[in-house]
C-alpha cells in the first residue's frame, strides 16, 4: 500500500544523471504516474528566477534533489570552483524554491565525502563537522555540508520534512566512463576492458592500491530513496532525529581487490601497475548503515552482480 499517493506530483532534480535514472524508473515501477522533470536546459537549477517560477507554477508535493555537479579526483581538482559554486547554487535554489512552496517531504542527496578524513571507521551519521575533510574533494564536500546543514536549518526553523541520504560510492549503468572525470570503478572499468581488447598486458591505477571503498549499484540507491520517501514520518524521527541516513551496503574492499574483481568478471590477467605520484584519498570511507537497517532497508545487490549488470551495459552503449 503507497503512503504516498500515487497520483502524487513528484519532483526529481537531476533525472538525466546516474542515480536520478534509476530514481525515476523505480517510482515509475512502483505505479507513481505524476512525475515532473526538467533538463538542465529546459531548467538551470543555478538560477534562482527560474526555480522559483517553476515551483510557483507546478507545485510539486515531493521533491527528491539528485542534481549536482560531480566527479572523480582529477575533476575536483582541476574545476574547486566550479564543484563548490554550483553545487551551492543548485542546493539553496531548490531547498529555498521547495520550503515556500510547501512542499510535503523532499529527500536531499549527500555524499559520504561530508565526513572527516580520519573519522573512526564505520562513518555514522554523527561524525559530521568533527575532523578536518579528505583534501581532494573538499569543494564537494563543503558544498554537501552546506546542504545538509540547510535541510537541518529549515527543518528546525520552519518545519520542513527535509531528509537528507548519505549515499556512499554509487556506480550503475549509465555511468559516467570518462577518463579525465569518472569514479574509480567506471574508470577502472574501461581501463580493465580497452585492455582486454587491445591485447595490453598492463593497466595503470592510481594511488598505493591501499584504499578501502565501499560501493554501492544505482539502482539500489534508487530503491533507499523511494523507501524513505514513503516511510511515515515519526519512524523517520524516531530513528534519525538529526534528519541524516547513511546508505551503502555495509562492506568495503580495497583498491587493490576491486582491480581483481574487475578482472574476473571482464576476462583478463593484465596486471596493474599502481602510480604512487597520484593521491590515494581517503584512507577509508565505510559507513555505518544501521539507522536505514532499523528502518528496514538493506541493499539487495551484491557488489560482484552490480559489477556483472554494469559491464553488460558498458559493452552495449560504450564500446
Amino acid at each position: 500500500m503507497h503512503l504516498v499517493d500515487p497520483e502524487a506530483s513528484i519532483y526529481v532534480a537531476g533525472h538525466n544523471g546516474l542515480l536520478g535514472r534509476s530514481i525515476v524508473n523505480k517510482l515509475r515501477a512502483n505505479g507513481y504516474r505524476n512525475l515532473l522533470l526538467r533538463t538542465s536546459s529546459e531548467l538551470d537549477l543555478r538560477a534562482q528566477r527560474p526555480v522559483n517560477d517553476f515551483f510557483a507554477e507546478n507545485q510539486p508535493e515531493y521533491v527528491i534533489l539528485a542534481a549536482a555537479r560531480v566527479g572523480g579526483i582529477l575533476a575536483n581538482d582541476q574545476y574547486p570552483a566550479d564543484f563548490l559554486g554550483d553545487n551551492l547554487c543548485i542546493q539553496n535554489n531548490v531547498l529555498q524554491a521547495a520550503k515556500n512552496s510547501g512542499v510535503k517531504r523532499l529527500i536531499f542527496l549527500g555524499s559520504t565525502c561530508i565526513y572527516p578524513r580520519e573519522a573512526p571507521q564505520p562513518l555514522k551519521e554523527t561524525a559530521l563537522l568533527t575532523g578536518p575533510l579528505e583534501i581532494t574533494n573538499r569543494w564537494y564536500a563543503v558544498a554537501k555540508i552546506a546542504g545538509v546543514v540547510q535541510c537541518q536549518a529549515l527543518r528546525r526553523q520552519h518545519g520542513c520534512d527535509f531528509i537528507t541520504l548519505m549515499a556512499t560510492n554509487l556506480y550503475g549503468p549509465g555511468d559516467n566512463f570518462d577518463l579525465a572525470s569518472s569514479h574509480v570503478l567506471p574508470a577502472l572499468m574501461r581501463k580493465f576492458h580497452e585492455a582486454r581488447i587491445r591485447g595490453e598486458n598492463r593497466v595503470s591505477v592510481w594511488g598505493s592500491g591501499k584504499p578501502r571503498r565501499e560501493f554501492l549499484y544505482s539502482e539500489d540507491m534508487a530503491d533507499a530513496c523511494v523507501f524513505v520517501l514513503e516511510t511515515p514520518e515519526d519512524q523517520l524521527n524516531r530513528v534519525a532525529p538529526d534528519s541524516m541516513l547513511n546508505v551503502g551496503c555495509g562492506k568495503d574492499l580495497s583498491i587493490r581487490d576491486l582491480c581483481v574483481l574487475l578482472q574476473e568478471v571482464i576476462g583478463t590477467n593484465c596486471a596493474f601497475d599502481f602510480d604512487l605520484s597520484k593521491p590515494d584519498g581517503t584512507p577509508r570511507k565505510l559507513v555505518d548503515v544501521s539507522r536505514l537497517t532499523q528502518l528496514g532497508w538493506q541493499a539487495p545487490t551484491s557488489l560482484r552482480m552490480g559489477i556483472q549488470k554494469t559491464y553488460t551495459w558498458y559493452q552495449a552503449h560504450c564500446t
